[in-house]
């Protein structure tokens, strides 16, 4: 009768599944449309990423490009003073030149005023007259000494004023070209400055450009995320329904179960209180009023059919042993064949042997100088090698599949396992879960993890970056 009990039961729990087999379908479609939201969500922040580390780049061009026009414009002002230098040279070596001119001109007139007074007194005969005006010959020698002298001076003060002349003009034009040259320096630079203008113009521009698109994948991240807990709230609901569903459907089939066991009762109690009276109608009594005894075997025999229980086909159930005595798991079968182990070690040896499969072997600290290992390997969204590239949740999944751990493939999955941990509380070894992102912790506010394509597997220092949705402990 009991094994027909639990029969029963299996049968309402079996038709109680289909019951709930729409909503678990549901459900999970849902975790599919859930995974394939997180992947994207996942490359959405993988693109921000890569564009704010190409605006980055942009800005530090933008940078050395302004530093260079500074340096171009100190230049041309620094020029432009050596330009009015020479231009102040050009004039004052200009007013030499004139000084030069005018005292030559002066000193050549003085001169020609001498040579022409000494022979107009004397004509052709002025040695001649030297002579007879001398008293002697000394003071003729003196006389002719003195005018060779200031012949000689005349001569020497012009070609003074002749070199002087000469220097002034060389100072002018050396000026002169100083100053060109200066000018087309000058020009060279405001040329580079205008094409360093434009490059820093095009280069704000495209940067505008990145500022817009990050922020246009910062909106797209926004709608994944509240898709994704749109997902997540729908998940949780049809799981509370089905648990509800299961839970109301199991107590039906246990109340069905003890209803139909108190029938069966109910009717083995009537069938025995009836064969109790067939028994007594049954009855023979001898002449003297004595009850007349059945013999043995005929007794014997009733016992034994008494005893005897078939199954649904009209076998016996058990030739040699009461069938209340077996014991049967949740699924109707038979815990052990010659009742050595009761039901509750049975449910004890099925629980630990559930947690030892679960098992892994190794610590936080021998995760995190695992995953070290691979750091500078690139980044492959998708991907889930350790050398060849993977994305955040395949480095971790592969990760915690060298210690035995298996993790589900998807970021959004990721979150749910292990136990939940504040982070205060993180230890080397923890998940630490953002939106749509996963990485390990180190300890010390660090993380190892699969950033994006340009940095690949590296180690941040500073591990709440970003907004941190949850942290899971898995050893």
């Amino acid at each position: 009768m009991k094994k027909r009990i639990i029969c029963l039961t299996l049968a309402l729990l079996m038709t109680a599944t289909q019951v709930v087999s729409v909503s678990a379908s549901r459900e999970d479609e849902l975790r599919e449309e859930q995974a394939l939201t997180s992947q994207q969500l996942d490359a959405t922040y993988s693109r921000m990423d890569e564009l704010a580390y190409a605006k980055s780049q942009l800005e530090n061009e933008i940078s050395e490009l302004d530093s260079n026009l500074v340096s171009v414009m100190v230049s041309i002002d620094t020029l432009k003073g050596d330009i009015d230098n020479k231009e102040v040279d050009i004039i004052r070596t200009k007013q030499d030149l004139a000084k030069a001119q005018k005292a030559r001109d002066k000193q050549y007139e003085s001169m020609k005023k001498r040579i022409q007074c000494l022979y107009e007194q004397g004509g052709d005969t002025a040695w001649f007259q030297m002579m007879l005006n001398s008293d002697d010959l000394s003071e003729l020698l003196t006389r002719a000494e003195n005018t060779q002298q200031m012949y000689e001076q005349d001569r020497k003060n012009l070609d003074k004023y002749v070199n002087t002349i000469n220097e002034v003009n060389n100072l002018k034009t050396q000026y002169e070209s100083d100053k060109a040259e200066l000018e087309e320096m000058k020009a060279s630079y405001e040329e580079q400055s205008y094409n360093l203008q434009c490059q820093i113009d095009a280069k704000k521009a495209e940067s505008a450009d990145y500022e817009n698109e990050i922020a246009y994948a910062q909106q797209q991240a926004t709608e994944y995320a509240n898709l994704l807990a749109e997902q997540t709230a729908e998940i949780q609901r049809l799981e509370a329904e089905r648990i509800a569903a299961e839970e109301e459907a199991r107590r039906q089939a246990e109340e069905e179960a003890a209803r139909q066991a108190a029938e069966e009762a109910a009717a083995a109690e009537a069938a025995e209180q009836e064969q109790e009276s067939e028994s007594e109608d049954n009855v023979e009594y001898d002449e003297d009023g004595n009850v007349i005894e059945n013999s043995d075997d005929e007794s014997e025999e009733s016992d034994s059919e008494e005893d005897v229980e078939y199954d649904e086909n009209g076998d016996v159930v058990d030739s040699g042993t009461s069938s209340d005595d077996v014991e049967y798991d949740e699924y109707g079968n038979v815990i052990d064949s010659d009742n050595t182990v009761s039901a509750d070690d049975y449910e004890s040896e099925q629980s630990s042997g559930s947690d030892s499969s679960s098992s892994y072997s190794g610590s936080g600290s021998s995760v995190v100088d695992y995953a070290t290992q691979f750091v500078g390997n690139p980044y492959v969204w998708g991907g889930t090698s350790l050398t060849g590239g993977a994305d955040c949740s395949g480095f971790v999944q592969s990760v915690y599949a060298n210690f035995g751990v298996s993790l589900p493939r998807t970021s959004y999955e990721q979150q749910n396992a292990g136990t939940e941990v504040s982070y205060a509380d993180a230890q080397p070894g923890d998940l630490i879960c953002y939106g749509g992102h996963v990485a390990i912790y180190m300890g010390n506010g660090r993380i190892v993890h699969a950033s994006n394509s340009v940095d690949g597997i590296k180690i941040s220092d500073n591990a709440a970056y970003r907004t941190i949705v949850s942290v899971r402990r898995l050893v």
